[in-house]
């Protein structure tokens, strides 16, 4: 994948939000190492979640009401894509709160804060001319396609558009076409406090 964007901030950042009760589910196995929306390796049996708008680093405390086990977990990634589920819990975190035999469950989440280390800078691989707004260049097609899907969560104009350098093939998930750069950091800077990795660069036609 492409090196990652530079953090904006660090430190941590306490907040309550309001309290909402969910549907969850959790993923394991067949995602455990593969790349999140956020950039980071899955790691199952780490306390991380994927959430369809909480911005990368925010902090949930999840709470099944069932038997009032609680855990507290960092969102990392989007998702879940099944409809009616909104939080997809990493394998140490859903059995935390025993929902790895149901697979899923209502659950009460909390936000706590935002660890601001996930907020990222721009970095511009050009100004002028047509430009677009990378997230993501994989080896892997398929990783990209998960990118893809996540980032249609919450933007339009979402497309993969392949590459080949130095004889390797890459994928890369790119959002919009903008005439100037100021419309590009306007969604650049969104996307980047979101926490995405985000490069504006030059727009290249589709084949």
């Amino acid at each position: 994948m492409e090196k990652p964007g530079k953090e904006k901030h660090a430190g941590f950042e306490k907040f309550k939000g309001d309290r909402k009760g969910i549907l969850a589910s959790w993923y394991g196995p067949d995602f455990h190492g593969r790349p999140t929306s956020s950039g980071e390796l899955f790691n199952m049996y780490a306390l991380t979640c994927a959430h369809k708008e909480y911005p990368f680093g925010t902090k949930l405390r999840v709470v099944n009401p069932k038997n009032e086990k609680e855990v507290e977990c960092t969102v990392n990634d989007r998702g879940p894509f099944i409809a009616g589920r909104d939080l997809d819990l990493s394998y140490a975190a859903a059995r935390k709160i025993d929902l790895i035999g149901p697979g899923t469950g209502h659950v009460i989440v909390e936000p706590l804060g935002r660890d601001l280390r996930y907020v990222k800078y721009i970095r511009y691989g050009a100004s002028n001319g047509i430009l677009t707004i990378q997230v993501g260049s994989f080896r892997d097609e398929a990783n990209a396609k998960r990118l893809k899907a996540a980032l249609e969560i919450n933007h339009k104009n979402v497309y993969v558009i392949e590459a080949n350098v130095g004889g390797a093939q890459y994928y890369r998930v790119r959002i919009g076409k903008f005439n100037n750069k100021a419309d590009a950091a306007k969604i650049g800077n969104a996307l980047a406090n979101e926490g995405y990795n985000v490069m504006v660069t030059k727009f290249e036609q589709q084949i």
